[in-house]
């Protein structure tokens, strides 16, 4: 039975290959701004649904993993920074303050669906002006929800978490990892 992993994110296919299935990529480009949501979570839903379902029309007899990370602070979305102004806005948000990381995860096999949602509450350290500026001077921050990459320059200003660190990184991987076995099983 093969897997495919719907997702252009590197650290997403990174993660993937640690759980020990044989898989394949197939990205997908859907538009995110289009997604009419009601809360976090719903948006998480809806993006990894719509990622899956083009997915699934490609690859009808897999397993079809596609997920969907944000950040949220104080009840709004913090996509990706477009520039180094949004950059600093969000990393001086979440100076000295904590967030949650919401990943959305779909999986299709045939005629069957399992879909799930890993919550992590993230607290950041508190960062100098300088600090900052230093850090959105990188490149990290421009491709990550929230301007920042947990497991990268970014690590040394997360205090602490609760939840699922991988979660973070963008594919919870324990959760993952039991939802495919169950729904391989249930195809036997």
């Amino acid at each position: 039975m093969k897997i495919v992993l719907g997702s252009k994110s590197p650290r997403r296919q990174e993660l993937m290959a640690t759980l020990g299935f044989d898989f394949i990529v197939d990205a997908v480009d859907v538009d995110e701004n289009i997604i009419h949501y009601t809360s976090a979570s719903d948006y998480v839903k809806q993006a990894a649904f719509k990622k899956g379902k083009a997915i699934l029309t490609k690859f009808p007899d897999s397993v079809i993993v596609c997920a969907d990370t944000i950040v949220v602070f104080e009840d709004n979305i913090l996509g990706k920074p477009h520039n180094i102004e949004e950059a600093r806005k969000m990393i001086t948000a979440l100076s000295n303050n904590f967030h949650y990381v919401f990943t959305g995860v779909v999986i299709f096999l045939n005629n069957k669906q399992r879909f799930f949602i890993e919550k992590t509450k993230v607290f950041v350290d508190g960062m100098t002006p300088d600090e900052i500026e230093a850090y959105i001077q990188t490149e990290e921050p421009y491709d990550k929800a929230g301007g920042y990459a947990i497991q990268g320059n970014f690590g040394k200003y997360i205090k602490r978490i609760e939840g699922d660190y991988y979660n973070v990184m963008g594919l919870p991987l324990n959760h993952l990892y039991r939802e495919i076995i169950k729904i391989k099983k249930s195809e036997r």
